[in-house]
């Protein structure tokens, strides 16, 4: 037998408990074949010399928004500034290389950088020259647009009413103000959207080839196709382009956004009334790419404090919705939300529920209960998305309904000052948990929400191991995890969680070989630095399709390789 790759010199943590640690991988029609002794001995396509260094299970993003971050790539980028001026600074001299007609699109706005102020449509028109400014806030919850936009939107029209789930935000002379709230956002997605597939599919590609350097072999797209969080109502199309033109460098499932669910008429035994047409569902796809759960949007941001909490948001001074909704507010009616929710699971649906807020998360865990009562299926295990805070009676509730937490932790870094100001400390220890999950038996993943926050996995293992704000303050401490388990948790959780746990997740024969080449090892690294380790290859299905670095090579000749030094196992975690 000749294998496709070898894999050796290599510090390798499986993270298959019944072999923790290996040497060499043996590689044949993308799976895992073999370790060590059962493959050292054969030849080889390929043999990557991995030099000592230490070796991973591919890393798997559950909950990103990968068209969404390619498109940025492209677009201003605002999240270095600190002050509006900054913001329309950036936006005169963006705007001074567009022709008089081109759109001024910008992302990463961060209005807690800039004093809890966002920019005024009024000096966004000065700015831009008179051209239409669509600049998004990181959250993604909201945007901020200029008179030209409101105008075209008939945001300035006497009699206009906010839509239901958003907010028109207006200024003290009660006029539009420029800031568009959740579904708001719509009044300038029509303007703008659909996107050509053909430019989602290049989006994707720029996304997937920088997933690659940061060793992401899989991802969850989170919400294509509707909403205020769809780029086309054909957005599968361009991910099925971009894989058949070689642009989707990684595995990829994708989460339907709800709004393109409608009305099926299947056989009444069939149970199928709500869907896409053909019956497709969760599942439907293969291991490269695939349909995930439906994506249903409860409440909002914790940023903005558009999140349904029980409990006011600390201060609600903030101009927009702190002022008038203390307490955040739903997408839409509580009733009307939880029949969504039942009908997507009855219909054979897994269901991705976005709930921040703690009275969200009350909502998602009632509608999943719901849910099974109406229709028993015990073998499927509905998201929480974010998960953002869960008060300790909410616990015990997600491992009775087998719920999966979706928490992000790389937003303790870069949003955690912010967020524990619109907390208070009482709250902030229950927001993004981790280890109160782990304790239940609960799967969680690894997921970064990106362009939301920084999405390189190292950096958001860090996070979830140290839990230090930007400027060095414990966020919810209570909650660390060991390195090993937060390794676990963006390979083996991830997989779990997506429904590829006998696949993915592990370095083990019959697995898929999907494997990140480090230049340290996560486990005996100071727990601050982790997040510097580099990248050194990126595996996906046994093609090394990131070697910058060149250690793979075609031998030369024939015949079995030579046997390799002998490389120290890994040593354990020292919790």
């Amino acid at each position: 037998m000749q294998l496709d790759l070898l894999v050796r010199d290599a510090r390798i943590r499986t993270l298959d408990p019944e072999r923790p640690t290996a040497s060499a991988i043996g590689v044949l029609h993308g799976a895992v074949v073999g370790l060590d002794e059962d493959v050292v001995h054969l030849p080889a396509r390929r043999v990557l010399d991995a030099g000592g260094a230490t070796v991973l299970p591919g890393f798997n993003d559950a909950h990103c928004h990968t068209a969404w971050f390619g498109l940025t790539l492209n677009q201003l980028d605002v999240s270095t500034a600190r002050s509006v001026e900054d913001v329309y600074a950036a936006v005169s001299a963006y705007a001074a290389q567009l022709a008089p007609d081109a759109w001024v699109l910008g992302a990463g706005l961060e209005h807690n950088n800039l004093g809890g102020v966002y920019p005024h449509r009024d000096a966004l028109d000065r700015a831009a020259g008179g051209r239409p400014v669509w600049i998004k806030h990181t959250s993604g919850h909201a945007c901020v647009v200029n008179t030209p936009v409101l105008r075209a939107a008939g945001a300035l029209d006497d009699g206009f009413r906010d839509p239901a789930g958003g907010v028109v935000s207006r200024d003290e002379l009660g006029r539009p103000d420029g800031l568009l709230e959740e579904t708001a956002q719509r009044l300038v997605q029509r303007q703008v959207l659909p996107y050509p597939v053909e430019t989602v599919a290049d989006a994707v590609g720029s996304a997937t080839r920088r997933y690659l350097a940061e060793g992401i072999t899989s991802f969850t797209e989170a919400g294509i196709g509707g909403g205020w969080i769809g780029h086309t109502p054909v957005e599968l199309a361009a991910y099925q382009l971009a894989r058949e033109t070689g642009r989707l460098h990684t595995r990829a499932q994708l989460m339907a956004a709800s709004d393109v669910l409608h009305p099926l008429t299947a056989h009444a035994d069939d149970g199928i009334a709500l869907g896409l047409d053909l019956g497709m569902r969760t599942g439907f796809g293969d291991e490269r790419l695939s349909l995930g759960p439906v994506k249903i949007f409860l409440d909002g941001s914790l940023l903005g404090r558009t999140a349904a909490v029980t409990e006011p948001f600390c201060g609600c001074t903030q101009h927009g919705s702190g002022n008038d909704r203390p307490t955040g507010y739903f997408q839409n009616s509580p009733e009307a939300m939880t029949d969504l929710v039942v009908a997507a699971h009855r219909s054979g649906w897994t269901v991705a529920a976005h709930a921040i807020g703690d009275r969200a998360v009350d909502l998602a865990l009632d509608a999943f209960a719901h849910a099974h009562k109406s229709r028993p299926r015990p073998d499927v295990r509905h998201r929480i998305e974010h998960a953002g805070i869960v008060r300790p009676d909410q616990l015990a509730r997600f491992a009775e309904l087998s719920v999966v937490p979706v928490p992000q932790h790389n937003f303790l870094h870069t949003f955690g000052d912010a967020m524990a100001a619109a907390l208070g400390p009482e709250r902030t220890a229950w927001s993004y948990r981790m280890r109160s999950f782990a304790d239940l038996g609960l799967p969680v993943p690894g997921s970064s929400d990106r362009p939301v926050a920084p999405g390189a996995p190292l950096p958001a293992i860090q996070s979830m191991v140290t839990r230090l704000t930007e400027t060095g303050v414990p966020y919810g401490p209570d909650e660390s995890i060991p390195v090993l388990a937060a390794l676990r948790a963006w390979t083996e959780g991830s997989a779990l969680a997506t429904g590829f746990g006998d696949r993915k997740g592990r370095l083990a024969p019959g697995r898929l070989a999907d494997l990140t080449v480090l230049d340290g090892d996560p486990v005996l690294t100071d727990p601050g630095r982790i997040g510097a380790i580099g990248v050194l290859a990126t595996v996906v299905g046994g093609d090394p399709v990131h070697d910058p670095h060149d250690l793979t090579r075609t031998p030369a000749r024939s015949g079995p390789p030579p046997r390799p030094a002998t490389v120290a196992a890994p040593p354990q975690e020292n919790a």
